[in-house]
């Protein structure tokens, strides 16, 4: 098999596609997915579908034996179509109408996340027995792309919530998150040192919880380092030992992110460069690509991705500002972080963004300014990569 972004250069080098465009190799999502089945052995693997939902992308890690994290019917309906086991989805959206339990339920699903007690009764009524996480809300180190507090309760009210679960027929857990991009290991042992703490007291009330879910969180290198996959299981699996001595719970996890960013390019073409004043040091630089057609994820400069010259023209470089292309002020993409591109640069001048697979496509907008969503190119299937 090829190795890194060798198949995505020999795409874009060959087949030119129009830009902005994605290319996806299956075969990188094939190896980062059997990488966590292997690392989290007995595990439930549950990939987020929200990160990248190309039909290609699940093949890979459904044949990979891991399951999908999914938010909604339309996630539902898209996985059991590529062929998953209802028994291996996760419906981890903890906001959701009763018809969409209904939904869920009556497609195979029976296993859901919770964080409100009227929840818990609309899952009992609509889904009875199913498996429930109640989601914990933690103080835990910032990641670069925090929930703040939209997901998860106290743990007090976890374990009422819990306790009401068991109550009313369903088989109760306990999850957390520690927040998108968490580049900080320590977070998931305060996460699982408070789910741990709330299964003790459970446990003081006759309720024995069995299932733990970590989330995701797990962090790829932008232009920052981040964690190895080993260091986040070794540092995951020490916790588990340290805080369940006894007996260590059932452990699902939901990675994303991790699973397909470095399976993805997008390649984009400089639409203007241009400065305000002639005394102004800094040049704008717009491309074909911005928040609203991929780079969602430059929002606040949360994501600091990498340009790579296409056209290597050498020569000094200098600073920039980077923008979108549509008639939005708050298409900006970098103002406060630092970037450099050459003083040779022109219109037509074409970058490579890699790191892309996630949270790009499935961020664009249908139809802002007339722009079409972010054309997706996804590379013969895994196996014949080799």
């Amino acid at each position: 098999m090829v190795s890194d972004l060798g198949r995505i250069r020999t795409f874009l080098g060959e087949q030119h596609p129009p830009t902005p465009c994605l290319v996806v190799d299956p075969a990188l999502v094939a190896a980062r997915a059997r990488e966590f089945v292997d690392m989290f052995p007995g595990g439930r693997v549950r990939y987020a579908v929200k990160a990248n939902p190309a039909p290609e992308v699940l093949d890979e890690v459904l044949a990979a034996g891991a399951g999908f994290d999914v938010a909604g019917r339309a996630e539902i309906e898209l996985c059991l179509a590529r062929g998953a086991d209802p028994a291996k989805l996760a419906y981890g959206n903890t906001i959701k109408k009763p018809a969409d339990i209904e939904f869920a339920y009556a497609r195979g699903v029976r296993e859901f996340t919770s964080d409100a007690e009227s929840d818990v009764e609309n899952l009992a009524r609509y889904a009875p027995g199913s498996a429930v996480y109640l989601r914990l809300l933690l103080d835990t180190p910032a990641s670069v792309t925090p929930f703040g507090r939209k997901f998860g309760c106290e743990p007090a009210m976890a374990l009422e919530l819990l306790l009401r679960a068991a109550e009313l027929g369903l088989r109760p857990g306990v999850s957390f998150h520690v927040g998108s991009q968490q580049l900080d290991v320590s977070a998931w042992d305060i996460g699982i040192a408070a789910a741990a703490k709330v299964f003790a007291q459970a446990e003081a009330h006759g309720v024995v919880p069995e299932r733990l879910n970590i989330g995701g969180g797990f962090a790829t290198a932008y232009r920052e380092s981040a964690p190895s996959l080993a260091e986040y299981a070794a540092g995951i699996e020490a916790s588990l030992r340290k805080h369940f001595p006894g007996r260590l719970p059932e452990l699902t996890l939901e990675p994303g992110r991790a699973i397909v960013a470095d399976a993805g390019v997008i390649r984009t073409e400089v639409v203007l460069v241009s400065r305000k004043s002639a005394t102004e040091e800094r040049r704008w630089v717009y491309l074909d690509i911005g928040r609203y057609n991929g780079l969602a994820e430059t929002e606040n400069e949360a994501i600091a991705y990498r340009f790579e010259p296409v056209e290597d023209r050498g020569g000094p470089g200098g600073p920039v500002i980077v923008a979108g292309p549509t008639c939005d002020g708050d298409d900006v993409l970098y103002q406060r972080t630092p970037y450099e591109m050459a003083l040779s640069l022109r219109a037509g001048d074409r970058f490579d963004i890699p790191g892309t697979g996630a949270y790009t496509a499935s961020y664009s907008s249908v139809d802002f300014n007339g722009i079409e969503p972010l054309r997706t190119y996804c590379l013969g299937r895994a196996a014949d990569a080799g």
